[in-house]
Order: C-alpha cells, then structure tokens, then sequence
C-alpha cells in the first residue's frame, strides 16, 4: 500500500491563515490522488478550541478527501472510543489539540462526524487486496506522561501487518532542552515505521534499523532556518520500502544573516534594506524574510540603537519581514542574557521552550500538587479557567 503522511496543519495560524488552509487543502488533494491510506499525527488545528470558521476549514478538507473511492478499508479498531467511517484516513490530536483529561478535542469531533478515524492510544487496521496495515497511535501528551502511558498502553506489532507507531511528542535527539523528552531508545520496539508530527521541519532518520520519518508542517510558522525548505508530505510504499517527499506550493521563505561586527547601525540598516530590496525582486509572489543579526556592534553602540520601524513599514506591503537581533552582542550584556542569546532553537517554539523552564522550576521547588504540570502551564498561557484553577490549588496547599 502507499501511505500519505502528512502532519501539522495548523488551521487558523492568524500570522498566515490564508497559507494555513490553502497549503493544507493541496497537501490533502495531492495525498488523496497518491495513496491508498492517509496517516496524520497531529495539529491539524493551531489551538485547542478553534473558532468557527476554521473548524469549518477542516470539515471541507476532509469531506473532499471522503469523496475518493478508497479501495482500502478500515477492518479492526481496538481503543476506548467507538469510530464512525471505515475510510482509511487515520488522525491523531496534537499538542495544540489536546485539552484537559477526558475533555473532548477537535480532531475527536470530526472524527465523530465520520470524516476520520481518531486513532488516539488505539490500533487500527486497514486492509486493500489482502495486504494488512496496523497503526498504533498516541495522541499528543504532556512531555512528562508520555513514558508512563507507553509503560501502561504497551504498543505491540499486528502479526500479518506492516505496523507503524504514529506519535506526536518532542524527541530528546532532536531537541535537547529537557529531560522530559522521550529518546529514540525509548520508542516501542518491532514497527516497521515510526512517524512523528510536532517538529515543523522534515526529518529522515532510522529507529531500530527502521524508518523514522517527520514530515513537518504544510505552513510556516517558526521562520526558522529548517523551515527554508518546500513544504510537503511524503508517500510510504510498503512493498518497495521505499519513501519520497511530494512538494507542495508555499511562498518564498528566506533566512538571511547580517554581520554587525564592528559596525554602526546607519551601515547596519543599509545592508538589510539592500537584502530585502534582491529578495522582493527574486519572488513572485509577496515572501518571507528573516533578517539574522551576528556578532558584536561597533563600540559605544547598543542593541536598542539597531531600530528598524521605519524599515519595516516600507516594505510592509511587499514581503513578510523579520529581523532578529538575538545573537546581536555588545559589550554592556550581562553573561546570563549573552548565553540564552547565543542558545540554538531552531526546531523548538517559543511555546516548548517555556514549559521546559516552567517544569524545571516545578521540579525545583518540589510540586506535589493534583493538577498536571502541563496542563496548569497550558492555563496559566491561555487564561482559560485561570481564576477558578489557581483557587482550587490555593485550597488544596492550605489543606495539605
């Protein structure tokens, strides 16, 4: 069979929510025309209770690919929950999806609508001409519950099958900022392949001897340097073993890196301005455009000095404009804010970043209470339920 894997949607993304939908839907059409079976580990929405008119967003791409004549079949489902299509378009939630214990998330509703089989902590099997797929899928967990759930769930190959471990969680190899990241050694032995989401960059590596493959997200989001690449989605043959990543159209994404060395900021500003003017002129449509600063300014000069509003409003209606000056040194920075400046994130979000210092401090001051450490982050983010939570916590300190 050729399975289509395709991840991390991110409908309603407000900075690029045209991209969002539009790259998705094309990813969606491709991915119907060339497989057999459709896998998606995760995100397909950007927040966990999204807005009307994205969910919509979702309902439409799935009802187009429910259109195919798929030749395989979903034949067995072993999970907690009931599933409504025998369609084999396999889903999991991800990180963005997940909502409180046993509260109901967006992919578990279109899966109730039968536009998709919600494989959350279940295996699925699909069959076409006699040939067995098995998917065994963990819908995205808090990073700390991950190793306990696989403990308690046990994954296990189909006998008959080719299997695949579909997940969706940060990997301690690829990103090394806590502790509580699962590392490749501790992924469920004897699958034939291994699909992750949750990392927005394409990834190609091997597990056990086997294929461990991420095919990133359909839209940009982090405008980091392993995003530069086309986005996309790969097509798996089970019979050949073999893979191929099938592009999708997306807009001009460029990562380019300035050196402030020994510089003033009018020389500074020129260079950016001369960048940006090549890089409109290059693409035809309006890109994206990432301006790196490096190294230390010319003495007697801060980083504040280095003011580019008026830059950006000129060339706001002509390409996406960033500049970061992150990695912008100069000789009045204190040690504790060069070292995070020269830290290198490229493949984890500003969000993943967070939760790891904000479960590093928990861990430091020895948090023993009920409410989930990842769940009581995700609140305090959001605001949802914010009051309500912090005062029962308050009564239970006080009653312990």
């Amino acid at each position: 069979m050729k399975i289509a894997i395709l991840s991390d949607f991110h409908l309603g993304y407000e900075r690029f929510v045209d991209d969002a939908y539009i790259q998705a839907e094309e990813a969606m059409k491709k991915a119907a025309e060339l497989s057999d079976m459709m896998i998606i580990p995760g995100d397909i929405f950007d927040v966990r209770n999204p807005r009307l008119e994205f969910l919509a967003q979702g309902v439409n791409l799935f009802m187009a690919a429910t259109k195919k004549k798929w030749e395989a079949k979903v034949v067995a489902y072993r999970g907690g929950k009931r599933i409504h299509t025998d369609l084999p378009i396999i889903a999991i939630p991800g990180t963005h999806e997940r909502r409180a214990q046993n509260a109901g998330n967006s992919v578990e509703l279109l899966g109730l609508a039968g536009l998709l089989v919600d494989a959350s902590d279940a295996t699925v099997e699909i069959e076409k001409d006699g040939e067995k797929v098995a998917v065994f899928a963990l819908g995205g967990l808090a990073e700390e519950k991950v190793r306990e759930t696989l403990k308690e769930l046990n994954p296990t190959p189909v006998a008959g099958a080719f299997n695949i471990f579909m997940f969706h969680q940060s990997i301690y190899e690829i990103l090394p900022f806590s502790a509580d990241f699962i590392n490749y050694e501790e992924l469920p032995k004897g699958f034939d392949l291994y699909v992750d989401g949750h990392i927005h960059s394409r990834l190609e590596h091997k597990v056990f001897g086997r294929p461990f493959l991420i095919p990133g997200s359909t839209v940009l989001t982090q405008l980091k340097d392993g995003e530069v690449e086309q986005k996309g989605f790969f097509i798996f043959d089970t019979k050949t073993l073999r893979y191929e990543f099938v592009k999708i159209e997306s807009r001009d994404f460029h990562v380019e890196k300035v050196s402030v060395k020994g510089r003033e900021p009018r020389e500074i500003s020129q260079e950016v301005s001369e960048k940006i003017e090549r890089l409109i002129a290059k693409s035809k449509v309006k890109p994206i455009i990432r301006i790196v600063l490096d190294g230390e300014l010319k003495s007697g000069y801060k980083n504040a000095d280095l003011d580019f509003m008026e830059l950006l409003k000129r060339y706001d209606k002509s390409a996406v404009v960033e500049i970061s000056k992150g990695k912008v040194e100069d000789r009045e920075s204190d040690a504790e804010l060069e070292s995070l400046r020269k830290g290198a994130f490229e493949n984890i979000s500003i969000r993943d970043y967070g939760l790891s210092i904000f479960l590093e401090c928990l861990k430091k001051s020895e948090y023993t209470l009920k409410k989930n450490p990842t769940e009581l982050f995700d609140i305090l983010s959001s605001g949802e339920k914010k009051e309500k939570i912090l005062n029962e916590l308050m009564v239970q300190l006080f009653e312990e």
